[in-house]
């Protein structure tokens, strides 16, 4: 085997000149790391030292790649992300002993998917002479999930909404629709015609808290109506929590038919249509690292989860 040249950077300068040409910035690049302005200007300086050509220029408005620069910063994505994935095959490796799952879902998730997806996680594991995995479930909303997923606290993540998280690496493994639902004697549930959106705009609702995939996607919606959301009723921070409180009388809500689907076919709710929109939204589990989930009870976790989506 050939040995590298005294040319090559490692990587952490590699990826500190992929964050500039990301971000367009050397202080953000560097605060990225967690090093200060003076030593990430210093490290590049380094790195165009040791690569032989100018790499970056400078400028009041910011830095920009040269083409020399540019050449490099796409080797080096593509040596990074084989980094991080061999970085997460050795720590996938180093749990091995201890098979433990950490896990952050979204309430809709967590409440009506996790819970069949574990048992059929366990079962494949006892199936394979394999120890099951220690699994840890924490519930809470989508923007809670990113931010355990990117901290470390989370090795794996599932999210609802209409954005996809740009930080984090991710797969669609599943949509879900949002209904509007309302108690049976609340005069929206006698509308057979349903509701426009404007009208839905101009009342306050019962809804999630800021943060919530559920929210974000109506907020959205009626966004691109030239609409906003009226400040809620109350606020409820679980899913649960918020169907109970339309079921109890509150204001309507717009909820998951992942959760009212029994309510809805007892009676003990009724389905409002909203003529003019449509919502929507696509379920993901996000990750960090390589493109390629994890190896172990992650990617074994996320081929349960798409194998029932595509169950009829």
């Amino acid at each position: 085997m050939t040995s590298l040249s005294s040319h090559l950077p490692d990587l952490a300068s590699l990826d500190l000149l992929v964050a500039v040409a990301h971000s367009g910035s050397i202080g953000a690049a560097a605060r990225r790391q967690g090093i200060s302005q003076q030593a990430a200007s210093e490290r590049l300086r380094g790195v165009e030292s040791q690569v032989g050509v100018t790499l970056l220029d400078r400028g009041a408005r910011g830095t920009a790649l040269t083409a020399a620069g540019a050449v490099l910063v796409e080797w080096a994505e593509r040596i990074l992300e084989v980094a991080q994935e061999v970085d997460g095959a050795i720590t996938a490796l180093r749990s091995d002993v201890r098979r433990e799952l950490n896990v952050a879902a979204s309430m809709t998730v967590a409440e009506q998917l996790l819970p069949r997806w574990l048992v059929h996680l366990r079962a494949r594991q006892v199936a394979t002479g394999v120890e099951p995995a220690s699994v840890s479930l924490v519930a809470t909303n989508s923007r809670h999930v990113v931010e355990a997923v990117l901290d470390g606290s989370a090795d794996v993540g599932f999210v609802e909404g209409a954005q996809r998280e740009r930080r984090l690496r991710s797969r669609e493994i599943g949509t879900d629709e949002l209904v509007l639902v309302a108690p049976p004697d609340h005069p929206w549930a006698r509308r057979r015609g349903g509701v426009l959106a404007e009208e839905v705009a101009a009342v306050p609702l019962a809804s999630r808290e800021q943060g919530s995939g559920t929210r974000e996607v109506l907020e959205q919606a009626l966004a691109a109506h030239g609409l906003a959301l009226r400040t809620p009723t109350v606020e409820l921070s679980t899913a649960t929590g918020l169907r109970q409180a339309v079921r109890a009388g509150s204001a309507p809500a717009c909820m998951s038919r992942l959760l009212v689907a029994a309510d809805l076919a007892s009676g003990a709710l009724v389905e409002v249509p909203i003529r003019d929109l449509v919502l929507t939204r696509s379920l993901r589990a996000v990750w960090r690292g390589s493109a390629t989930p994890p190896a172990g009870p992650v990617r074994d976790l996320l081929d349960i989860a798409e194998a029932g989506r595509r169950t009829p």
